[in-house]
């Protein structure tokens, strides 16, 4: 189990329907997507911050997590601050910085709202109930295995890696280069093995063309949707009576 997976499992918001998560998380995001990036982004991520705080999710796995991300975010926008061709070969884009800020700005917000869902939601609750919605239950089914087998090639990533590592498999480059072909091997291999058991198995208990998995109810209260929509309301509320003022 990766680490996302294991706060996801340990949040305290685990209790609550992926509806309500999704009502919360997806608002916010709207609004970073389609509010004035000031002060709009700054909402949303003050809103995101103080939900995960909320929610008990670790900072320092919220900020390892968000770091590839934002770092994407970062390279993406620095193309904007500079213009190619016109009298000059290479030079400063005029009005770039406010847009490089505007697109960092509502991308780093928007990140941050869906890592909120990611880290609060465990995907075996959310897969399985979108198995009972109008998704072609072959897509739903497809996504849950190859998840499985994500986690399972990982562990025996990990595995295989820490093995070779015990003997001196990565103590040079050359010797790095060689155990990283031959750690890529085994996990060929061992995903089309698992890949074929797994086929075996489901076509002896009978598959029909679905995989029916028992899942813990969980109601959707209209006082936790209310709940959840109030802060995207409440940030479109101040953002639009910001921009009002101007």
């Amino acid at each position: 189990m990766t680490p996302i997976d294991t706060a996801a499992y340990r949040s305290r918001w685990r209790r609550y329907h992926p509806a309500v998560k999704g009502v919360l998380c997806g608002g916010l995001l709207a609004c970073a997507l389609l509010l004035p990036p000031w002060p709009g982004a700054a909402l949303v991520a003050a809103a995101t911050l103080a939900a995960a705080a909320a929610a008990r999710v670790p900072p320092g796995l919220l900020v390892r997590v968000a770091a590839a991300p934002l770092l994407f975010v970062a390279t993406s926008a620095a193309p904007l601050l500079v213009t190619v061709g016109g009298p000059e070969t290479l030079g400063w884009a005029e009005g770039g910085a406010a847009r490089a800020a505007e697109v960092a700005a509502r991308a780093s917000a928007a990140v941050g709202t869906q890592l909120l869902f990611v880290l609060t939601t465990p995907v075996a609750d959310l897969l399985a109930r979108l198995a009972r919605t109008r998704l072609p239950t072959a897509l739903v089914e497809v996504v849950a295995l190859t998840y499985q087998m994500l986690m399972v090639l990982l562990q025996t990533a990990r595995r295989v890696g820490s093995g070779q590592a015990g003997r001196l498999g990565y103590h040079s480059r050359r010797s790095g280069i060689r155990s990283a072909g031959a750690l890529g091997g085994v996990l060929f291999v061992r995903s089309l093995d698992r890949a074929r058991r797994l086929q075996e198995g489901l076509a002896c208990r009978g598959y029909t063309g679905r995989l029916t998995v028992q899942v813990d109810e969980q109601p959707v209260r209209p006082v936790e949707l209310a709940a959840a929509a109030t802060p995207p309301l409440l940030v479109a509320a101040l953002s639009l009576a910001h921009a009002a003022l101007l």
